[in-house]
């Protein structure tokens, strides 16, 4: 089997020899010249899998080790009768301890606390259901908004924009991006998207950056309408626009899914839907491969922190500081266009480890039956002397 796998599939080389002869080549430069002997194509993000890429090549396989699709032209794959799939809910976890460790820098800095907040998920697909759990865990009110799920479901858990916009102190993107029809995602957040928000709300996105109207959200923040912008997704990108960041209290370059995990699930899932199309084994063992953890074990101390918010705030930067993605984009990022993009995706691609809680565990000083809830439902393990 001949297998084209791009370079930013996190162990691509190694997972795919395992079932046949395979060629890493750059993301965004391979081309239908590399698949003229392809079998499969195995891809993330940045490759574009579309008819121009794939006519007149043999690939019958094609998988994204990724969540999202809107980088495929999934339609015409299947009229081609090409096999394709895609990783949804891979970095699920990834995404959410993201937007944890956000909110939380946010919260110390700005002099706020998050319990007892209310937090609009537009979006409620996997990467919603982990956050909302974890905002729960927070102690912060989730309302939900999902149309296509409130289509199908009888229950009132999913709520109009109207109606959750207004009341949410904290607005969370986890939608993909729909092009067309009744439940397009394009520019969802517009101008009125904004002038529905309750003043002062925290505007997140971590989902597509074509789902939000780059000028609309300038205008909200001018209008001082938001008090605080995280974004991890932009319009446009990766050429993406510098004004843009100085609206931002927290930017990052597309990285929220990008934890060591998140991308291996998404590879896995890539080598087993290959395997089960080519008849094979799926039986690759990854262990050798993972990395070494840096921070094992932590011991707090449960009366050394102003509150249990700060407190939580320092135990996750001990793993994850969203700061130093902040400043590698905020105060390096190229004045020319094209030398932007260059530098946006090299951050991607060279992205360091990052190890997901649930590689940690947690001894503390002193039983504290609420603290081990809360960092248990972040994902930590807990040790009980």
């Amino acid at each position: 089997m001949q297998i084209i796998c791009a370079e930013t599939v996190l162990l691509g080389r190694e997972a795919f020899s395992y079932i046949g002869q395979t060629q890493i080549i750059p993301d965004r430069e391979i081309n239908a010249t590399h698949l003229r002997t392809a079998d499969a194509l195995i891809v993330r993000s940045k490759t574009k899998v579309n008819e121009t890429l794939l006519d007149g090549t043999p690939v019958r396989f094609v998988a994204t080790a990724t969540a999202g699709t809107d980088h495929m032209q999934t339609e015409w794959l299947t009229d081609q009768g090409i096999r394709w799939h895609a990783a949804p809910g891979c970095n699920a976890n990834s995404v959410a301890e993201y937007v944890c460790a956000g909110l939380l820098e946010l919260s110390q800095k700005k002099g706020f606390s998050l319990a007892g907040k209310t937090a609009a998920l537009i979006g409620h697909g996997h990467v919603g259901q982990a956050v909302e759990k974890k905002l729960r865990a927070l102690g912060i009110r989730v309302l939900k908004n999902d149309p296509p799920k409130a289509a199908q479901s009888e229950a009132h858990d999913y709520l109009p924009l109207a109606q959750i916009l207004p009341e949410a102190d904290i607005v969370s993107l986890h939608t993909p991006l729909i092009e067309q029809g009744v439940w397009s995602t394009r520019a969802l957040a517009d101008y009125r998207f904004f002038e529905l928000l309750k003043p002062g709300a925290i505007f997140i996105n971590t989902a597509r950056g074509e789902n939000m109207d780059a000028d609309a959200l300038h205008a909200a923040k001018q209008a001082q309408s938001l008090s605080s912008v995280m974004l991890d997704v932009w319009n446009p990108e990766p050429n993406i626009r510098p004004e843009t960041i100085q609206f931002t209290d927290i930017a990052t370059p597309h990285i929220a899914g990008h934890s060591y995990e998140g991308k291996l699930n998404g590879t896995l899932a890539c080598l087993h839907a290959l395997c089960a199309y080519a008849g094979l084994p799926s039986d690759w063992d990854n262990t050798p491969y993972l990395p070494k953890n840096s921070c094992p074990t932590l011991t707090l101390d449960v009366d050394a922190h102003a509150s249990q918010e700060a407190l939580l705030n320092y135990t996750i930067k001990q793993l994850y500081t969203i700061t130093e993605d902040d400043h590698a984009l905020r105060f390096h990022l190229p004045d020319d266009e094209i030398q932007r993009a260059v530098y946006f995706d090299g951050l991607r691609k060279n992205y360091r480890v990052r190890r997901e809680f649930s590689n940690t565990t947690i001894k503390l000083t002193r039983p504290h039956e609420p603290l081990e809830h809360v960092l248990s439902e972040l994902g930590f393990s807990i040790h009980l002397s």
